[in-house]
Protein backbone atom coordinates (compact mmCIF):
# COMPACT_ATOMS: atom_id res chain seq x y z
CA UNK A 1 0.00 0.00 0.00
CA UNK A 2 1.13 3.52 -0.73
CA UNK A 3 1.92 5.76 2.03
CA UNK A 4 1.19 9.49 2.21
CA UNK A 5 3.36 11.84 0.26
CA UNK A 6 3.93 14.99 2.12
CA UNK A 7 3.23 18.45 -0.17
CA UNK A 8 2.80 22.01 0.52
CA UNK A 9 -1.18 22.90 1.29
CA UNK A 10 -3.01 24.30 -1.62
CA UNK A 11 -6.45 26.36 -0.66
CA UNK A 12 -7.07 27.59 -4.18
CA UNK A 13 -6.80 23.53 -5.51
CA UNK A 14 -8.79 22.83 -2.74
CA UNK A 15 -11.99 25.26 -3.46
CA UNK A 16 -11.65 24.42 -7.46
CA UNK A 17 -12.14 20.61 -6.18
CA UNK A 18 -15.00 21.87 -3.48
CA UNK A 19 -16.84 23.47 -7.06
CA UNK A 20 -16.20 20.29 -9.17
CA UNK A 21 -17.96 18.44 -6.23
CA UNK A 22 -21.14 20.66 -6.31
CA UNK A 23 -21.39 20.19 -9.65
CA UNK A 24 -21.37 16.26 -9.80
CA UNK A 25 -23.64 16.43 -6.87
CA UNK A 26 -26.02 19.13 -8.98
CA UNK A 27 -25.89 16.21 -11.89
CA UNK A 28 -26.29 13.47 -10.17
CA UNK A 29 -30.08 14.86 -8.91
CA UNK A 30 -31.06 14.66 -12.56
CA UNK A 31 -29.84 11.14 -13.26
CA UNK A 32 -32.78 8.47 -12.52
CA UNK A 33 -31.11 6.07 -9.84
CA UNK A 34 -33.78 3.45 -10.67
CA UNK A 35 -32.43 3.14 -14.40
CA UNK A 36 -29.10 4.13 -13.67
CA UNK A 37 -27.95 2.80 -10.25
CA UNK A 38 -24.32 1.84 -10.83
CA UNK A 39 -24.05 5.48 -12.47
CA UNK A 40 -25.20 6.96 -9.17
CA UNK A 41 -23.36 5.02 -6.99
CA UNK A 42 -20.13 5.29 -8.88
CA UNK A 43 -20.48 9.29 -8.92
CA UNK A 44 -21.61 9.28 -5.06
CA UNK A 45 -18.17 7.92 -4.28
CA UNK A 46 -16.12 10.38 -6.91
CA UNK A 47 -17.26 12.76 -4.87
CA UNK A 48 -16.41 11.19 -1.11
CA UNK A 49 -12.95 10.12 -2.80
CA UNK A 50 -12.64 13.81 -3.96
CA UNK A 51 -13.80 15.47 -0.16
CA UNK A 52 -11.25 13.05 1.21
CA UNK A 53 -8.34 14.06 -1.62
CA UNK A 54 -9.62 17.64 -0.10
CA UNK A 55 -8.48 16.99 3.19
CA UNK A 56 -5.58 15.39 2.54
CA UNK A 57 -4.81 18.34 0.55
CA UNK A 58 -5.33 20.99 3.44
CA UNK A 59 -3.68 18.78 5.85
CA UNK A 60 -0.68 18.80 3.26
CA UNK A 61 -0.57 14.81 2.29
CA UNK A 62 -1.48 13.31 -0.98
CA UNK A 63 -1.43 9.60 -1.79
CA UNK A 64 -0.74 7.81 -5.18
CA UNK A 65 -0.19 4.45 -7.11
CA UNK A 66 -2.10 1.63 -6.12
CA UNK A 67 -3.65 1.49 -2.97
CA UNK A 68 -4.19 5.10 -2.98
CA UNK A 69 -7.96 5.25 -2.30
CA UNK A 70 -7.95 2.64 0.30
CA UNK A 71 -4.89 4.60 2.23
CA UNK A 72 -7.04 7.58 2.25
CA UNK A 73 -10.24 5.81 3.43
CA UNK A 74 -7.58 4.60 6.11
CA UNK A 75 -6.74 8.25 6.62
CA UNK A 76 -9.68 9.49 7.49
CA UNK A 77 -9.87 6.68 10.02
CA UNK A 78 -7.07 7.64 11.28
CA UNK A 79 -7.49 10.73 11.64
CA UNK A 80 -10.73 12.06 12.10
CA UNK A 81 -13.32 10.54 14.27
CA UNK A 82 -16.22 12.39 12.81
CA UNK A 83 -16.44 9.09 11.12
CA UNK A 84 -17.67 6.02 12.66
CA UNK A 85 -16.78 2.34 12.03
CA UNK A 86 -19.66 1.90 9.81
CA UNK A 87 -19.14 4.88 8.05
CA UNK A 88 -15.66 4.11 7.39
CA UNK A 89 -16.99 0.67 6.00
CA UNK A 90 -19.34 1.79 3.89
CA UNK A 91 -16.65 4.13 2.11
CA UNK A 92 -14.68 1.52 1.92
CA UNK A 93 -17.90 -0.69 0.11
CA UNK A 94 -18.37 2.25 -2.49
CA UNK A 95 -15.01 2.15 -3.23
CA UNK A 96 -15.19 -1.78 -4.05
CA UNK A 97 -18.35 -1.50 -5.76
CA UNK A 98 -17.04 1.33 -7.59
CA UNK A 99 -14.00 -0.87 -9.20
CA UNK A 100 -16.51 -3.80 -9.87
CA UNK A 101 -18.30 -0.75 -11.65
CA UNK A 102 -15.55 0.37 -13.64
CA UNK A 103 -13.48 -2.53 -14.28
CA UNK A 104 -16.00 -5.41 -13.99
CA UNK A 105 -19.18 -4.26 -15.44
CA UNK A 106 -20.72 -4.63 -11.70
CA UNK A 107 -24.53 -3.35 -12.10
CA UNK A 108 -25.55 -2.14 -8.64
CA UNK A 109 -29.45 -2.70 -7.61
CA UNK A 110 -31.15 0.24 -7.09
CA UNK A 111 -32.05 -1.12 -3.41
CA UNK A 112 -28.25 -0.94 -2.63
CA UNK A 113 -28.86 3.10 -3.26
CA UNK A 114 -32.44 3.07 -0.79
CA UNK A 115 -30.75 1.72 1.80
CA UNK A 116 -27.71 3.53 2.27
CA UNK A 117 -28.45 7.08 0.31
CA UNK A 118 -28.97 8.43 3.71
CA UNK A 119 -25.82 7.83 5.37
CA UNK A 120 -23.87 8.83 1.81
CA UNK A 121 -25.75 12.35 2.54
CA UNK A 122 -24.39 12.43 5.98
CA UNK A 123 -20.87 11.37 5.22
CA UNK A 124 -20.63 13.78 2.26
CA UNK A 125 -21.70 16.82 4.82
CA UNK A 126 -19.72 15.58 7.32
CA UNK A 127 -16.59 15.81 4.51
CA UNK A 128 -17.79 19.52 3.72
CA UNK A 129 -18.06 20.30 7.82
CA UNK A 130 -14.59 19.38 8.04
CA UNK A 131 -13.59 21.19 5.11
CA UNK A 132 -15.20 24.36 5.82
CA UNK A 133 -13.92 24.26 9.20
CA UNK A 134 -10.02 23.98 7.68
CA UNK A 135 -10.70 27.28 5.31
CA UNK A 136 -12.03 29.13 7.76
Amino acid sequence: MEELIRIKPNIDKARSILKMVETTLKMIKGIDKSKFPSNVIKEYYEIIRELASVILLLDGYKTMGEGAHKRMIDYLKDNYNEFDSHEILLIDDLRIIRNKIAYDGFFVKENYIDRNLKNIHNIIERLKTIIDNKLK
